[in-house]
């Protein structure tokens, strides 16, 4: 279902045609809110905003920013675009800094011009580097481990700095690993290159790719390999809504993670995904990565009580089951 652009409210969905941003502008959109995708197309697809309106443009044009804003009565913005490879931050984090920082300032910039003062943003667990405690609450100290995290708690403190000076609302939202794939079949997980460890698992068991590397086994953990913590992209989706909505009805800004509460090894996940697609999934053993925590798990209870968020898909064969239906039209 497509819902035109209403003449009284609009919002903006910045990267709203990668994979987190597709999904929640299909939201957005399924609950009645107008929406606006800017995307520059980069890293999302041109299908995947399929709801809504889009604009093409890149966040470092502050013609297109202020274009938008005046062709459009924007009254909130909800920001995805942004590079998210941790791997990648290292080899080029001038590159990170400039978009996932200076752009952002740019976007904040133009909301000022034009007295836009709710922002969702989309933030990371990578915030918070290696954990001290587990599960990890929303006080669990913030000392990121890679440029790609640092990028992510320097907006979240810019925008705290904002909502002081400038009246600005937001709501940050740290989510770990989004997962699995619309439950409709229309948009899913589809990266250039594909770094994350579900879709790598499922081109081996499709045929596509010859065996998945294990990036350490040595780890402080039952099995010897990461542990993280797994959250379906629509149920992230839908917390971005509940947190547009919240701010809508006059919420105070606030910060919430976003997760399902239970790890999961780099080895349970290849286990459970050969249990779903039946398929022989061969794997190669490699050494540990760069910024790599051996785990992370999160606590949402946050968010539970404070917007009654609560996850759909609430184990690794749902979220997985979603991903491969989605992997095999590929």
């Amino acid at each position: 279902m497509t819902v035109k652009v209403s003449p009284e409210k609009t919002i903006l969905v910045t990267g709203g045609a990668g994979y987190v941003g597709s999904h929640a502008n299909k939201e957005l959109n399924r609950k009645g809110h107008g929406t606006v995708v800017f995307d520059n197309l980069s890293r999302g697809h041109r299908d995947f905003a399929k709801w809504g309106e889009l604009f093409v443009g890149d966040l470092s044009d502050v013609g297109a920013l202020t274009q938008v804003f005046k062709t459009y009565p924007i009254q909130a913005v909800v920001h995805f675009a942004a590079f998210a490879y941790v791997g990648e931050s290292f080899e080029d984090p001038q590159g990170y800094y400039i978009n996932n920082v200076l752009n952002t300032i740019n976007l904040l910039s133009a909301m000022r011009d034009f007295d836009v003062r709710r922002f969702i943003f989309s933030s990371s667990c990578a915030t918070y580097g290696n954990p001290v405690t587990l599960p990890m609450t929303e006080t669990h100290p913030q000392n990121p481990i890679s440029p790609y995290g640092r990028t992510k708690f320097m907006v979240e403190n810019i925008l705290a700095d904002y909502a002081r000076a400038y009246g600005l609302r937001y709501v940050s939202l740290r989510y770990f690993n989004a997962a699995g794939a619309d439950i409709d079949g229309e948009i899913g997980e589809l990266h250039d290159p594909e770094t994350h460890l579900i879709p790598l698992v499922l081109d081996a068991a499709a045929g596509k790719r010859d065996y998945v590397k294990i990036f350490g086994s040595d780890y402080e953990t039952p099995d010897g390999t990461c542990i993280r913590d797994y959250a379906h992209v629509t149920d992230l989706a839908n917390a971005h809504v509940q947190a547009l909505e919240y701010l809508l009805s006059g919420g105070e800004s606030d910060v919430f993670n976003l997760g399902s509460g239970r790890g999961y090894s780099v080895r349970e996940v290849i286990s459970t995904a050969r249990n779903v697609t039946q398929k022989k999934i061969r794997t190669v053993e490699s050494g540990r990565r760069e910024g790599d925590p051996a785990v992370l798990i999160c606590s949402s209870e946050k968010i539970k009580k404070a917007l009654s968020w609560e996850p759909r898909f609430d184990n690794l064969e749902k979220i997985i089951g979603t991903a491969w239906n989605w992997h095999r039209k590929l």
